[in-house]
């Protein structure tokens, strides 16, 4: 429903007190003049620079067209015995901290019901004052559709060649969602600036200032792809299908995300990093230790406007990393913290059973254990992936790229990395780089992780065997051979082998 649409249901009901939050002023007073101009009320509009308007008059700017309190009062002057008399008070919200003001604002809604004369605050934000909380309706103000994004781009680009069609516009349009009407027309002339057409990195280069401004979330930019992964062909092909085959025109089809769980080093971090790059949208990344603030109640409006923000720059890949890390305090919230991880906690696994925007959450973990079991119930993702340490011919995979990645001797002797991870192995081709080495000494200063925690990845394994989707072959992960630690103590130990 538009803006207008819902003011002048509002106003027919005889709300005489509406806050509208909006970022686009111009837009919202365009509609409202509209509306008042159709149904013939009297329009009068105020800010702190230009005084009391009123339309259909040019009135000079004296002492009391900027007092806002003589603004108040002077609505009663323009209602008729037939019509309506509408004021609009723009960023208003500033003057509410003097309890004069916010009195006789409180006492003109009030009386406004007898003589239908109505206040309307226009302001980016709500910030209602306790006094007045029960006066008001709030209207949010709609940020452009698709429509009207297209319509904008189409008057932006009115030469031959300008414009893209067919996929290419979609995804214009897609970059562009979220963006204000004043946000997109920059974005699509800049596009003709760089690029004499209209395309979806300039979009995304004017978003990723959103998250600058707030420092909440940072976009990642890199150059990770699933050709530069070894092996997780099950966990590439599943999250691909479902992206690619999500309805766009009903929100209940958009994927929700998953969760990847594994040993340290096997991939869940670069995989987050590149199925961004594969889908073609930007990849955020959500540090849940930068949102913890100071003041009381900062860090729970520091989550909810994260997650504002991933909405906004939606379609986008939202990656959580090491979330066992960050959210493993919440049991003992209550003693610890005064329940702020806890209710950082609820806010999050709201959003991830609640929000229909195409935002794709991708989590990274560990030690499951240290999560409640809410946590991984149905509908907040779509699987749970175990990423095992690589077999036989994923380590193949993972060696050739790494060989090619730091140019050295694909010919040469490779060490015997049974309980190797993909880290372990770039490591030991960054190593025999660096060292200028073959990888067998290389090798030599390299401890897996299998062994150095090989417990906690044997008892990560019995957990995830029968309970998660295997990240390298269609179905469910079971667990085969013996422990890493086991295997491990029978290797040689022959500094030659590793």
């Amino acid at each position: 429903m538009s803006l207008s649409q819902q003011l002048a249901e509002y106003i027919s009901a005889c709300f005489t007190g509406i806050w509208i939050e909006s970022h686009e002023h111009d837009d919202a007073l365009t509609e409202i003049t509209r509306l008042c101009r159709d149904h013939d009320w009297r329009l009068a509009t105020w800010d702190i620079e230009q005084g009391l308007q009123i339309a259909g008059q040019s009135s000079a700017i004296d002492a009391a067209g900027i007092d806002p309190l003589a603004a108040i009062r002077a609505i009663n002057t323009l209602a008729g015995a037939e019509s309506s008399a509408v004021l609009v008070l723009a960023n208003f919200h500033r003057f509410l901290n003097s309890a004069e003001i916010v009195q006789s604002l409180a006492r003109q809604v009030t009386s406004g019901k007898q003589n239908r004369t109505f206040v309307v605050v226009l302001s980016p934000v709500v910030q209602i004052p306790v006094e007045l909380e029960k006066h008001f309706v709030v209207i949010q103000h709609d940020l452009p559709g698709r429509e009207q994004l297209a319509e904008i781009a189409r008057g932006i680009a009115t030469e031959a060649g300008e414009l893209p069609d067919g996929p290419e516009f979609d995804r214009v349009l897609d970059a562009a969602a979220g963006l204000t009407r004043y946000e997109a027309e920059g974005a699509f002339s800049l596009s003709l600036v760089r690029d004499r057409q209209i395309r979806p990195t300039a979009v995304w280069d004017l978003k990723s200032q959103t998250l600058k401004k707030s420092g909440l979330v940072s976009l990642h930019r890199g150059t990770e792809a699933f050709d530069q992964l070894g092996g997780l062909d099950a966990l590439k092909s599943f999250c691909s299908r479902i992206m690619r085959n999500q309805g766009h025109g009903n929100p209940l089809k958009r994927p929700r995300g998953v969760l990847l769980l594994s040993p340290p080093g096997c991939g869940k971090s670069q995989f987050a990093k590149a199925l961004g790059n594969e889908m073609g949208r930007p990849t955020l990344i959500l540090d849940i230790g930068t949102l913890m603030g100071s003041l009381v109640g900062q860090s729970e409006s520091n989550i909810r406007q994260a997650l504002k923000i991933a909405d906004a720059m939606a379609p986008c890949v939202m990656f959580v990393d090491e979330c066992d890390k960050a959210l493993s305090g919440v049991a003992s919230s209550g003693q610890t913290d005064s329940g702020v991880s806890a209710r950082l906690f609820g806010t999050l696994l709201t959003y991830l059973n609640d929000h229909t925007t195409d935002v794709f959450t991708l989590m990274t973990c560990n030690d499951i254990s240290k999560l409640p079991p809410e946590f991984a119930r149905a509908e907040r993702f779509d699987s749970i992936f175990f990423l095992d340490l690589p077999g036989a011919a994923q380590k193949g995979k993972i060696w050739d790229i790494c060989l090619r990645m730091f140019e050295l001797d694909s010919d040469q002797p490779k060490p015997r990395t049974e309980d190797w991870t993909g880290a372990e192995i770039r490591a030991c081709c960054r190593l025999a780089a660096l060292l200028e080495v073959p990888l067998i000494d290389a090798a030599q200063n390299i401890v897996p992780v299998a062994v150095t925690a090989a417990e906690s990845v044997d008892r990560l394994r019995d957990w995830a065997s029968g309970r998660c989707l295997s990240a390298d072959s269609p179905g469910i992960y079971h667990r085969s051979g013996t422990s890493p630690g086991r295997s491990r103590r029978r290797i040689s130990r022959d500094p030659s082998t590793n």
